[in-house]
């Protein structure tokens, strides 16, 4: 009679095994860093796993190879074991100093651009922007995806309004839903609605890394990143391990928002990262009742930033009461035709600008 208190052999358990297997030198797991590509288990108990390691050193798939032996061998069930190992020197776009997985910089399977929107502080509106630049790019007949990385306050369910759960994949991996043309994930999608995120920076920069390697995004010319404000790990881990097409910076046009714009944009010039260009967000308002525009949080800022730094303005987004109960309403304003919409219009001014800087 089998042990009904035996766990089952499956994928899942043996990668749970690996997370005990070391990188040489480092204190990291080989699945921390993205080296499974794949596991399959038979009925009969034949298990392969495939592997995938980027290193100068012959060594290291060596000791990687032994090491996975020798762990998944032990597990019940276990009858026959393949481990495959496809082994590379590090590509020339990617950074290999002291041989540091850490400091690689990957692809995201199946994306043709990844593009980070960042700000330096809360409140100018960047998720905002986020879901709208991806509607808009959709709408220019691109295949777009949006992940929500702001871990502890993630907005995207509510501005795209849906609430359906992301699926699993035969390997999985996360599969996005899809609301407007575009496919989205988040951490909202995750949890309920008034359910905190309470998990310390460590696990928070784990869930990022998971979103970025483990979703089955089908082919998309775009992902937009929406991160979370400031330079913190995440945004630290999104630059260091993700080869992006690049940043798009969002201020409003006041200099305090202006100074920590800076901020960000000095970390992603640090880690060599392209500064695609600058969105002013809320540039203006359009007093309904008589055509005036007022410049609520001053003029100019977002081009003299641009001019500063030699990037393009990418557009000039207005304040408008439409886009705020579009995204509250689920419908994201950049929906709606810009011949109607002047928020829209200016949104599908800087996809295709965005498009263009990228040679699209």
């Amino acid at each position: 009679m089998s042990d009904m208190s035996q766990p089952e052999l499956s994928p899942a358990l043996i990668r749970a095994a690996l997370t005990t297997v070391k990188y040489p030198g480092f204190s990291r797991d080989i699945v921390s860093f993205g080296l499974v590509k794949d596991i399959t288990v038979s009925p009969e108990g034949a298990v392969v796993v495939e592997l995938l390691i980027e290193s100068k050193n012959a060594d290291v798939p060596r000791f990687i190879y032994e090491n996975v032996m020798a762990t998944v061998k032990e597990l019940p069930g276990v009858k026959k074991l393949d481990v495959n190992i496809e082994h590379h020197a590090p590509k020339s776009n990617r950074v290999a100093s002291n041989d540091d997985p850490a400091d690689w910089k990957s692809s995201v399977p199946g994306v043709k651009h990844v593009i980070a929107v960042s700000s330096g502080k809360g409140g100018v509106g960047k998720s905002t922007v986020s879901a709208n630049l991806a509607v808009a790019l959709s709408r220019l007949g691109y295949k777009t995806g949006l992940l929500d990385l702001d871990i502890y306050g993630p907005s995207m369910a509510l501005m795209f309004g849906t609430k359906e759960r992301p699926g699993c994949s035969e390997k999985e991996q996360f599969l996005p839903v899809e609301a407007h043309g575009v496919k989205l994930l988040s951490m909202g999608l995750m949890i309920d609605e008034a359910s905190p995120v309470a998990v310390r920076g460590p696990l928070a920069t784990r869930y990022v890394q998971q979103f970025l390697r483990d979703v089955e995004w089908g082919g998309l010319d775009f992902l937009i990143l929406d991160m979370p404000p400031g330079t913190g790990d995440i945004q630290l881990t999104i630059v260091q391990t993700v080869d992006l097409s690049g940043v798009v910076v969002v201020t409003t046009p006041q200099e305090v928002a202006l100074i920590d714009a800076r901020k960000a944009v000095g970390l992603f010039q640090r880690v060599e990262t392209p500064i695609l260009g600058i969105i002013e967000n809320m540039s203006y308002f359009v007093c309904p009742s008589d055509g005036l525009i007022y410049n609520i949080f001053g003029e100019g800022g977002g081009e003299r930033e641009a001019q500063k730094l030699g990037v393009p303005l990418l557009g000039r987004i207005p304040l408008d009461i439409e886009t705020r109960s579009c995204g509250d309403n689920g419908a994201p304003v950049a929906l709606k035709d810009p011949g109607q919409s002047m928020v829209s219009a200016a949104f599908q001014g800087v996809a295709s600008m965005l498009a263009s800087v990228l040679g699209e």
